[in-house]
């Protein structure tokens, strides 16, 4: 029976999708080749390939540009207070509705930046806030 069992797990994990992932490792190795990969500690090629899991919020705050609003504005001030009290996993998700990912690329963490703009709503109370992920635009009514 272990002998059946081993032959039949070896089956569903190995033979069985053989083709189809020498098909999928054929196509990254030719557009990651490992002969570069041997330059990075193996932590330096994770980040690479996933981007950063960690972020420093204070350092996204400070890179924010304003459109019609002011870093001083009673809404500006109201949206970081509430940001910065948020669990990690919020502010994740806050990054992935701005950005379109939930991971900043590895050349892009000192230089993330998106914009707060006021998409001036005749009435702000009714407003949702939106984003334009292409440009990291949020658009935050008053």
């Amino acid at each position: 029976r272990k002998e059946y069992v081993d032959l039949y797990v070896n089956y569903v994990f190995n033979e069985s999708i053989r083709k189809a992932f020498e098909d999928f490792l054929q196509g990254f190795l030719r557009g990651c080749p490992t002969r570069k990969w041997k330059m990075f500690l193996p932590m330096e090629l994770q980040i690479i390939l996933e981007g950063h899991t960690k972020f420093d919020w204070h350092l996204l705050e400070k890179n924010v540009r304003y459109r019609s609003y002011k870093k001083l504005d009673g809404t500006i001030r109201n949206f970081w207070a509430v940001f910065h009290k948020l669990p990690e996993e919020k502010k994740k998700m806050f990054i992935a509705f701005v950005t379109g990912s939930d991971r900043i690329p590895v050349y892009e963490l000192e230089e993330l930046k998106f914009s707060i703009v006021d998409p001036e709503e005749k009435n702000p109370d009714e407003a949702w806030p939106s984003a334009n992920t292409c440009s990291h635009i949020l658009y935050l009514p008053r």
